[in-house]
């Protein structure tokens, strides 16, 4: 199970350009793996933290897929069932770490130039973020 942030300020949302796989060199929102014991809510500030630098107060989820990567030959890679929560921005110095080569807010203009995942692209049409 795994997490994402959902932070929009002055019209642009956070994502990162993501340093591993899944989608590895890829646009998404922030976030990754809850670990055991840990709330959703904890494992998205920390996360968000650990990422980006910014430090987030969660609030509740607004968005629940699944994500399935496959191989060539069609045999799962990852299977990922991620909650993203919203959240709302403390404080904090962006700089992209951990699992981010980048992190910046994006404008709705600016989703196509940055290389978005399919998913992080479907959930923000979802939220009317972009078209």
């Amino acid at each position: 199970m795994a997490v994402g942030a959902i932070l929009i300020k002055d019209n642009k949302i956070l994502l990162v350009k993501r340093n591993k796989d899944p989608s590895k060199g890829r646009w998404a929102i922030p976030g990754g793996s809850v670990r055991l014991g840990e709330r959703l809510q904890e494992a998205v500030e920390r996360e968000i933290r650990e990422e980006t630098g910014l430090i987030v107060k969660a609030g509740d989820p607004v968005y629940t897929f699944d994500f399935i990567e496959r191989d060539k030959g069609g045999r799962i890679r990852f299977h990922y069932v991620i909650i993203d929560l919203a959240a709302d921005l403390v404080g904090g110095e962006l700089h992209p770490s951990d699992d981010a080569i980048d992190a910046r807010w994006v404008s709705p203009e600016e989703i196509e130039e940055v290389e978005a995942t399919e998913s992080t692209k479907a959930f923000l049409r979802k939220i009317r973020f972009i078209r």
